[in-house]
C-alpha cells in the first residue's frame, strides 16, 4: 500500500489524501479523531515551509509525538472523502468495502489557493514613483492653461490688439496640439513612450524659452504651437500610460488629472502677479515656467529611462497585456472603425472648450463686465481650483452613481451654476458659481478617460486617447476664439450664452456614447 503513495503539500490540493503518523518509529493510522487540514500562506519563502500539520480537536492522542504526514495516493481511483482504519487504498474501488465507513477520519479539504502573485515592495515603489513622475508632468500641463487667462488683458495692452487677434493665441495652441495628438500614434510605434513624452517635455520648455523675451506677437503664435505640441505628447501618453494600468486605474486617472487642475489652479497666482508690471517684465512668468519644465525633464529622463511602456510597467509588475492586433493591421483605420470615437472626439471637443474658455475668459468677463480690478484673475484659480477638487473628493459619488449616468447629473448642474453667472450682476456670487462650475466640470474628463478603457481595445487605446484628445482640442481654439469673435461685435457677455448652449449641446452628444464595448468592424 505505501508503494502506491507519494509525498505531496497543500499547494497541490484538492487531492485524494490520507493521514498516517509515526508513533515510536512505527507507522500506523489513526482513528476515532477528526482532523483539520491548516493551509500553508503563499508568501511564506521555501526556507520557511513545513509539512502541514492537522490540529486535533481531541486531547486523547496523548502518544502522538512528531508529526503527521500528509500522502497522496497515485492509484487513479475514486477520490478519498472518507479513510477507513487500516483499509487499503486501492480496496476503495470495492463497493462492500466502501459500506463499512464505522471509524472515519473526515478529511476537510483547503479552499483553492490564490496563486496570483504578489507585488513586491520594489514593484511597488517603481509604480508609485512612474505614476508620481506622470502628476508632474500632466501638472505642467494644467500650469500652462491655468496662465494664459490672466495674461490676456496684459498681452492686449502690451501689442495692441482686440479680442478676435489676441484669441490667435488659442488657435495656435490648438494647432499644435491636434498636430502632436495625430502623430503621436506613429511616434509612439516608432520610438516608444519614455522618448515620446520626453520631446513633448523639451517642446514644452523650448516653447517657454522663447516666450520669456516677450516676441512680436506673430512668433507668439507660431510658439504656442510649439507648447501646444508638446502638451499634446505628455498629455496623450500619460493617460494611456495610466489608461492601461491592470490595478486602480480609474481612481489613479481621477488623481492625475487633478493635478492637472492643482497646476491650473496654481499658475493664475504666478501669471496674476506678472501681469501686474507695465512693461515686459510679464514675461518673466515663463522664466518661472522654463524652470518648472527643467524639473519635469529631469524627473522623466530619471523615471523612464527612454524605455518602452512594456518595460516599464515589468518594473511595476505588470505583464504586458494579451490584447493583440494582426501584423500590417493599420491603427487609424481600427481607430476610426470603432464606432463609439466620433461620439467620444465630439464630446471631448465641447467639454475641453468650455473648460479652457470659461478658465480663460472669465477674467476679462469679470473685469469689463462686472468691474472687477486685476484681482480678477484669481477668479480663474478658484474655476480651476473647483477642478482639482472635484476630480479627487467626487470620487465616490462616481463609483456609486456610475460613470455614465453622473456626468448627466453634472451637466445639468454646470448649465444652472452658468445662468446665474450670466443673469446675476454680483462678483462674489460669479466667482463662488464659477468656483462651483468648476467643481462638477473637473470630474468628467477622467470620466471620459475611463469610460475609454471599458469601451474601447486596449491595444488601441493610447492612440483612441490620442485622437480623441487631439481632436477634442480644436474646442480649446475654436470656442475661445468664437468668443473673441462674439465679444468684438457684441461685447463680451456673450460669453454666458454660448458657455450654456455648449453645455446643453456636451449633454445631448453625452445620451449617444455607448455604454458598453463593441469590437472593431
Amino acid at each position: 500500500m505505501m508503494d502506491s503513495m507519494s509525498t505531496t503539500c497543500l499547494d497541490d490540493l484538492p487531492i485524494q489524501t490520507s493521514f498516517t503518523t509515526i508513533i515510536n518509529g512505527s507507522s500506523k493510522p489513526i482513528s476515532g479523531t477528526q482532523y483539520d487540514l491548516q493551509a500553508i500562506p503563499t508568501y511564506l519563502s521555501e526556507r520557511t515551509r513545513r509539512p502541514s500539520s492537522p490540529t486535533s480537536k481531541n486531547s486523547d492522542l496523548s502518544n502522538l509525538k512528531e508529526a503527521i504526514h500528509l500522502q497522496t495516493l497515485s492509484t487513479g481511483g475514486t477520490p478519498l472523502s472518507h479513510i477507513l482504519p487500516g483499509q487499503n487504498p486501492e480496496d476503495l474501488d470495492n463497493p462492500k468495502r466502501r459500506e463499512d465507513t464505522s471509524h472515519v477520519i473526515a478529511v476537510s479539504y483547503p479552499p483553492t489557493l490564490n496563486l496570483t502573485p504578489r507585488l513586491s515592495k520594489l514593484q511597488k515603489r517603481n509604480s508609485m514613483v512612474q505614476f508620481l513622475a506622470l502628476c508632474w508632468c500632466i501638472f505642467l500641463v494644467g500650469w500652462n492653461d491655468g496662465s494664459t487667462g490672466p495674461l490676456l488683458p496684459r498681452i492686449q495692452e502690451e501689442y495692441r490688439v482686440g479680442f478676435s487677434v489676441v484669441s490667435l493665441i488659442f488657435v495656435g495652441n490648438c494647432a499644435g496640439f491636434l498636430i502632436g495628438a495625430t502623430l503621436n500614434v506613429w511616434l509612439n510605434d516608432r520610438f516608444g513612450f519614455g522618448k515620446t513624452i520626453l520631446l513633448g517635455a523639451i517642446c514644452q520648455l523650448a516653447g517657454y524659452i522663447t516666450i520669456a523675451p516677450c516676441p512680436p506677437f506673430p512668433v507668439l503664435v507660431c510658439v504656442y504651437v510649439v507648447v501646444g505640441f508638446g502638451n499634446a505628447l505628455q498629455n496623450v501618453q500619460s493617460n494611456g500610460f495610466v489608461g492601461s494600468l491592470h490595478e486602480h486605474m480609474s481612481t489613479k486617472l481621477g488623481f492625475m488629472h487633478a493635478s492637472y487642475g492643482l497646476g491650473a489652479f496654481l499658475a493664475p497666482f504666478a501669471s496674476t502677479f506678472f501681469s501686474g508690471f507695465t512693461d515686459r517684465r510679464w514675461g518673466f512668468h515663463f522664466i518661472l515656467s522654463a524652470g518648472l519644465c527643467l524639473s519635469n525633464i529631469a524627473v522623466l529622463l530619471y523615471v523612464f529611462r527612454l524605455r518602452r511602456q512594456e518595460d516599464i510597467l515589468l518594473d511595476a509588475g505588470q505583464e504586458p497585456s494579451a490584447d493583440v492586433i494582426q501584423s500590417g493591421d493599420n491603427k487609424y483605420k481600427q481607430i476610426f472603425a470603432l464606432r463609439a470615437v466620433p461620439l467620444l472626439t465630439i464630446f471631448a471637443l465641447i467639454y475641453i472648450g468650455v473648460e479652457v474658455t470659461l478658465g480663460g475668459w472669465i477674467v476679462t468677463f469679470i473685469i469689463r463686465e462686472r468691474a472687477g480690478g486685476n484681482s480678477a484673475g484669481y477668479i480663474s484659480s478658484g474655476f480651476f481650483g473647483g477642478l482639482t477638487l472635484g476630480r479627487v473628493c467626487l470620487m465616490w459619488l462616481n463609483k456609486m452613481v456610475g460613470e455614465r449616468r453622473i456626468i448627466f447629473f453634472y451637466s445639468v448642474i454646470a448649465i444652472g451654476l452658468e445662468l446665474t453667472v450670466w443673469f446675476v450682476p454680483s462678483i462674489i456670487g460669479n466667482a463662488v458659481a464659477v468656483s462651483i462650475i468648476g467643481l462638477v466640470l473637473g470630474p468628467m474628463f477622467p470620466l471620459l478617460v475611463s469610460h475609454m478603457t471599458r469601451i474601447l481595445p486596449r491595444w488601441l487605446l493610447t492612440g483612441s486617447v490620442g485622437l480623441v484628445t487631439g481632436i477634442g482640442m480644436v474646442g480649446s481654439a475654436a470656442l475661445p476664439f468664437i468668443t473673441g469673435l462674439l465679444a468684438s461685435k457684441y461685447g463680451i457677455g456673450s460669453l454666458q450664452p454660448l458657455m450654456v448652449s455648449m453645455m446643453g449641446a456636451m449633454l445631448v452628444v453625452w445620451a449617444f456614447v455607448p455604454g458598453h464595448a463593441r469590437k472593431v468592424d
